[in-house]
């Protein structure tokens, strides 16, 4: 991509999501999000091929959509209270197109069947912007409006997610597609929580970022785009590969790493509000995104493949390592004992 159009995509990324994230009114909001949108089509699309224009425009029409029903939701919010501020939403129609609308934005089941195939038609690095950056202005929105949203509803739709993102991610073997369906289930446990706890919910998230961005950058860096690939990955970069598996496993939430920290909160919380199915049944539906990880674990380091394979072996060439990512890895795996801390601030 061309450095100066490169250079205006992501200026007008960050602009959208502070644009969004800082803003009182409907219409400013709105706007933010839509500059989000029309900055990371070019991105989805640059490779040409057309896989990818098939996810951009799948991309921009669920989009617009959304935004559309946000729009909606707003102005049918300020024809019944007089109110454009983002907190004042008090009618149950526009609270019920505005989660609607967000659900879309979001990825949550049953508005999910666009994003692993976005996701699919990516390359990672857009992928990884997909699955953190852009969701965290609608994220935002949700946080803002929390109180006033259907708790029932939402409850719903993270039960939802949780299984559909777990279920749907078993018998994949493109790695985009397996932290797609990943991303979905994550999401479900925010929206469970979002409700009684918002800076619970927004920790959850943060987590989510550190430990999918650590995943997809190691990703990138070995060159992995499917299960078959990945057995063949361990001998050029076996240190990589090895807190690849550490990270998987953070992301399937098991102790004594960094991803078990959000979902033992989040399950204290739940039974807090005396909501102790809807905590068991999220506990149960943790299983199914366990599996999804631990094959993906399994393959990266534990695993030798039984025959030679046909893919094209990459020469081992010693390149610079990322700082970036080895830092992202290590609170990847390290945060659990911080849980302590941070409970005394949620």
């Amino acid at each position: 991509m061309n450095p100066h159009a490169k250079l205006i995509t992501t200026s007008s990324l960050i602009a959208g999501t502070a644009i969004t994230i800082s803003s009182n009114h409907w219409v400013t909001a709105w706007t933010g999000l839509e500059i989000n949108t029309l900055a990371i089509i070019p991105l989805i699309a640059k490779s040409h091929h057309p896989r990818a224009i098939e996810a951009a425009i799948k991309y921009f029409l669920t989009q617009s959509a959304a935004s559309a029903l946000i729009l909606f939701s707003s102005m049918i919010n300020a024809w019944l209270t007089g109110q454009w501020d983002i907190t004042q939403l008090n009618h149950p129609l526009p609270c019920l197109v505005l989660t609607t609308a967000i659900a879309i934005k979001l990825g949550l089941a049953p508005f999910h069947f666009w994003f692993p195939e976005v996701l699919q038609g990516s390359h990672l690095t857009t992928a990884l912007l997909l699955s953190t950056l852009m969701k965290f202005p609608p994220f935002t929105l949700l946080l803002m409006t929390s109180k006033s949203l259907n708790p029932t509803l939402l409850t719903t739709l993270a039960i939802t997610s949780m299984a559909l993102g777990g279920w749907m991610g078993l018998n994949q073997t493109q790695t985009r597609k397996i932290l797609a369906f990943s991303s979905i289930s994550h999401l479900g446990w925010m929206a469970l929580v979002i409700i009684y706890n918002p800076k619970l919910s927004l920790l959850a998230f943060l987590l989510y970022t550190v430990m999918t961005t650590a995943v997809f950058l190691s990703l990138n860096k070995i060159k992995v785009l499917k299960l078959s690939t990945m057995l063949i990955s361990w001998t050029k970069t076996p240190a990589l590969n090895a807190t690849l598996m550490l990270t998987l496993l953070s992301l399937a939430g098991l102790p004594p790493l960094t991803g078990f920290s959000p979902k033992w909160l989040i399950l204290q919380e739940l039974t807090k509000q005396e909501m102790t199915p809807a905590a068991t049944i999220a506990a149960l539906l943790s299983l199914l995104s366990l599996f999804s990880y631990l094959r993906l674990a399994y393959h990266s380091t534990i695993t030798l493949p039984p025959n030679s394979s046909n893919h094209m072996k990459m020469w081992y060439t010693h390149k610079t390592p990322s700082t970036f990512a080895a830092i992202l890895t290590s609170l990847s795996i390290t945060l659990l004992p911080l849980s302590p801390v941070v409970l005394t601030m949620t």
